[in-house]
């Protein structure tokens, strides 16, 4: 268990945390409050492995959107440690739990693949709503901070505010946006805008598409068309396609990401809002179900609150309070 260290839990954040397993504790703080109270809820003195706990703990795990998936296998392994008496309070469930969950995403690719392609193409997706604009004017942030050329493509046509909201963003983070309020065809403004990014020797291209559902044939019929013409410009691109899903909206994302997946190739998730809500579990059933990593995740609305994700810190964060038992 020595990945999953104890941290100290601070009682305020500076405005600009200056360690990032910090930033995680507090923005995941409801989370965390959720799971170990509803834990702590479940047990008595004396706490005796039988089917009216495990019954407790699977109406508990269901309410903490941990879905199906991830609620069965909690459950069989603490059924399978309990008959060898490897389970004798509450900490040995969490940290059965932390153990499980830590599994679940310790293989995950969770970086950008920035220095295998220049430029790299990265294309965002989601339902309006999502966060889509602001994460994308982050990500820009984020890595022109590390010293990348970073080149913005506003192809959401539908909507004039956005294309002015990611001009906005894009100021804020230094970069450069290629736009055109006036234009329609969003595969047109693609085009041009990743031959700029070549002719400009950008690092990374991140291209805005419109909010679209997954339910509406048209938009996605776009989206690929969207994906054909980056592929002209360059063929192996683009290099990452990053669903955007609202960590509040719970099981509801899980939805979302599962069906974006049936109409378009989804290598990344970046999950925001995750700081205002006790919802934090639902990543874990994307994880388990979809077998998507997560990239990044929203935990304030500054440009810096955008974070790389880590599973360890994550996981601690969300769970943490225990010994190192190694």
């Amino acid at each position: 268990m020595a990945w999953f260290k104890r941290k100290k839990q601070e009682e305020t954040l500076p405005e600009k945390a200056p360690e990032t397993p910090q930033r995680y504790e507090y923005g995941l703080s409801k989370s965390r409050k959720r799971f170990r109270e509803g834990l702590l809820s479940l047990f008595g003195l004396g706490m005796k492995i039988d089917s009216g706990l495990l019954e407790r703990i699977e109406a508990f795990l269901y309410e903490s959107d941990l879905g199906t998936a991830v609620t069965e296998l909690i459950l069989d392994e603490i059924e399978k440690e309990s008959r060898k008496k490897l389970l004798l309070n509450e900490a040995d469930i969490r940290e059965l739990m932390l153990r499980l969950f830590g599994e679940m995403f310790k293989d995950d690719e969770l970086s950008i693949p920035l220095e295998q392609n220049q430029p790299c193409v990265v294309l965002v997706v989601g339902v309006n709503g999502a966060g889509k604009t602001t994460t994308i004017g982050k990500l820009a942030s984020h890595y022109s901070a590390s010293g990348k050329k970073v080149l913005i493509i506003a192809a959401d046509t539908y909507r004039a505010a956005a294309i002015e909201q990611l001009d906005i963003w894009a100021q804020r983070a230094g970069v450069e946006i290629i736009k055109n309020l006036e234009a329609k065809n969003p595969s047109g403004i693609v085009y041009d805008g990743i031959q700029a990014g070549i002719s400009r020797n950008a690092d990374l291209i991140l291209i805005d598409t419109a909010g679209r559902l997954h339910n509406k044939a048209h938009l996605m019929q776009e989206l690929d068309k969207i994906r054909r013409v980056i592929a002209k410009v360059i063929p192996d691109a683009p290099h990452e396609t990053l669903l955007v899903l609202d960590g509040s909206i719970g099981q509801n994302s899980l939805v979302q990401a599962r069906e974006f997946s049936k109409v378009t190739p989804v290598s990344g998730l970046i999950v925001t809002k995750l700081d205002g809500t006790a919802k934090g579990g639902s990543m874990i059933a994307i994880r388990k179900e979809l077998h998507i990593p997560v990239k990044f995740i929203g935990l304030g609305e500054k440009l810096g609150d955008l974070l790389p994700f880590s599973p360890a810190m994550f996981v601690n964060a969300l769970f943490g309070g225990f010994e190192d038992r190694s």
